[in-house]
């Protein structure tokens, strides 16, 4: 590697803070640590700065080197990264970031992965469960897996499937508080609610044509469909979640849908977002044709 430009001489700066000596990082690179210090000392010269106090003993950072090391990994990582995706663009191979809400992403995106990495072994999937939306333009991720309606963005949006709402509490809580039998009877009960911001304040309800629209009040509010859902297990109160939450639950009598006669069918898309374009790495490419493919598969469709 020529360590004469800009990127040679961040790569040995970089390495040397990593490997913590001069010598340490001369074996590293394959220089002697004479040219290791010409290198820094060249840096240093051309900044107009010192960025390392060297002695005997230790490398000490100047406020200035700590700075040019951040901007160095940086722009390495940049690089690496640019150079991955144009490579990649072949062979599907490379570091893939996806991002899942928790309780779909365990249920129904982890089994996924795993079927995709025995048939990509060249690809690492980096797979973060969680309820915030990330920020994919901002790098954040390379695919995400949101639910409802999108806004309008840049990004690229398939659409893998779609989920049914449903009303459900415990057998205790209802031993305790009774059932109810209308919509209206739930202002009288603790309904737990979703906190994020896209979330709608009503739960909507629908039979023979009439359609109500009700403000539900509560003592929990959660950003996890899958929280709420253990929650109402608990006996903690009725929550309106996605149906594939709590299947599992259902099937096992630990939750009972509730005001099943007054379910509006309303449905919920699921959709895999990320950067479309020509230039879309080859291992963007094929994870999401495996979500389009396989998803259907592995998800509750009521």
């Amino acid at each position: 590697m020529d360590f004469n430009g800009r990127s040679g001489e961040m790569t040995v700066y970089v390495t040397v803070a990593e490997q913590g000596s001069l010598s340490a990082a001369a074996r590293v690179l394959g220089l002697t640590p004479s040219a290791v210090s010409r290198v820094i000392t060249r840096t240093e010269q051309r900044l107009g700065t010192r960025l390392l106090l060297r002695t005997t003993r230790a490398l000490t950072f100047t406020a200035e080197g700590e700075a040019y090391l951040r901007g160095a990994r940086r722009i390495l990582a940049d690089m690496a990264e640019v150079e991955e995706a144009i490579a990649d663009q072949g062979v599907p191979q490379g570091r893939l970031r996806v991002s899942a809400a928790l309780g779909h992403g365990r249920m129904a995106v982890v089994p996924l992965v795993t079927a995709f990495t025995a048939r990509y072994p060249n690809i690492v999937v980096d797979l973060t469960l969680g309820d915030e939306v990330v920020d994919i333009l901002a790098g954040q991720a390379d695919v995400a897996v949101r639910f409802g309606h999108l806004p309008d963005s840049p990004l690229t949006a398939r659409r893998i499937g779609e989920t049914g709402q449903v009303v459900v509490a415990s057998p205790a809580y209802l031993q305790r508080h009774g059932t109810p039998q209308e919509p209206q009877d739930l202002l009288h009960h603790n309904c737990l609610r979703f906190n994020f911001r896209r979330a709608q304040p009503d739960w909507p309800f629908a039979r023979n044509g009439e359609a109500l629209s009700l403000k539900i009040n509560g003592s929990i509010a959660c950003s996890s469909g899958e929280a709420l859902a253990q929650m109402a297990c608990l006996g903690a109160g009725i929550a309106r979640i996605g149906r594939f939450t709590v299947e599992e639950e259902l099937q096992r009598g630990e939750l009972v849908a509730l005001l099943e006669d007054w379910n509006p069918g309303d449905r919920e898309p699921i959709h895999v977002v990320f950067v479309g374009g020509a230039a879309i790495p080859a291992r963007v490419r094929v994870f999401v044709d495996f979500l389009v493919e396989h998803h259907r598969m592995h998800t509750t469709q009521a």
